[in-house]
């Protein structure tokens, strides 16, 4: 339509309309390429992705694998994700993995098998060995909110974190404390863990194994937790669970024993999701970047897709003081 309009070659418009500006100056003069795009404009044209992506070899277009969107820490990094696409011109698209490893292969292959230019993974394993797989295929990926290895990755600062937390109780009087720690493939309950024991023993304090959890990263997972430590002789006098969902099943559990959260057992959560304002007691967490680490992600991976070095990305975390954490009963 635009080249019958304009009296011009097919080719020629279609060089002004996809190419680089290099290639426009090439294709017709400037005042010709000022017509045809003032009249693109007028008739609302946009490039067919697709038609593009088969001149250039390039889908503009990333895959995400998150463990499941539903979970709101990964839905705000998918927000920064799709956000910071959109800047560079790129589409996304998210599939979930449950953080299951078969279904993690097979959600892989479907969405190299959509020409993606590149992937950014959420559910990665601290063992990184499918990761090593996807490498040795050639494919641009990083990962946010978890890291692996020396993958190039954007993560929080969860080490520092859980080191935050542990200071903050330490400072309150709390000496006998626990963690609910999340899965132990992940490198988010991992680092926060570490971070938080390592608070305590540069303190002098060694935290029981006992007193250290696996859990899901979910409400009924910090619930099964926190009875399991409840279960075990004296309950601490304080809690850190290593996400917020995980400490509201910590907060369940405590009151279907008549226990309240900063009067009885302090407890703590990670990532201070919209939730943990709003909770009958508020909840103490640490304050992580989720957007910014979507946003981040995607110009690591630009900048994989141009070729060049990409670095990992540890963002600095915030402790959130609220009504869950108190000082330690006396005696």
């Amino acid at each position: 339509m635009i080249a019958d309009q304009l009296e011009l070659h097919v080719s020629t418009v279609s060089r002004v309309l996809h190419g680089t500006s290099g290639e426009s100056g090439r294709a017709a003069g400037p005042a010709t390429v000022e017509r045809i795009r003032r009249l693109a404009d007028e008739l609302g044209y946009r490039p067919n992705p697709h038609a593009t992506g088969l001149r250039t070899r390039r889908s503009n277009l990333i895959g995400v694998l998150v463990p499941r969107l539903s979970d709101i820490v990964l839905a705000l990094i998918y927000e920064g994700i799709e956000e910071a696409a959109a800047g560079h011109g790129l589409s996304t698209f998210v599939t979930n993995t449950h953080d299951d490893p078969g279904i993690q292969r097979s959600r892989t292959e479907m969405v190299l098998a959509r020409r993606v230019d590149g992937m950014i993974f959420g559910d990665a394993y601290a063992d990184a060995r499918f990761l090593a797989e996807v490498t040795a295929r050639g494919v641009p990926f990083v990962l946010v909110s978890r890291r692996a290895g020396d993958l190039p990755s954007v993560t929080c600062d969860d080490h520092l974190g859980g080191r935050m937390v542990g200071e903050h109780l330490l400072a309150l009087g709390h000496r006998d404390v626990a963690v609910v720690a999340g899965e132990p493939y992940a490198s988010t309950g991992i680092d926060r863990t570490a971070g938080f024991v390592a608070a305590y023993a540069s303190a002098g304090i060694e935290i029981p194994a006992p007193r250290v959890v696996a859990s899901g990263f979910d409400a009924p997972g910090g619930r099964a937790a926190a009875e399991q430590l409840l279960a075990c002789g004296p309950p601490p006098s304080a809690i850190f669970a290593v996400n917020d969902f995980a400490a509201i099943g910590v907060l369940g559990a405590l009151r279907d024993r008549g226990l309240r959260a900063g009067t009885d057992i302090s407890v703590a959560g990670f990532n201070d999701t919209p939730l943990a304002a709003e909770l009958p007691v508020p909840l103490t967490t640490v304050r992580s970047p989720m957007r910014e680490v979507g946003r981040r992600g995607v110009d690591l991976l630009t900048r994989l897709l141009r070729g060049e070095q990409a670095e990992s990305e540890r963002l600095r975390p915030e402790l959130v003081v609220r009504a869950s954490t108190a000082p330690a009963p006396p005696g």
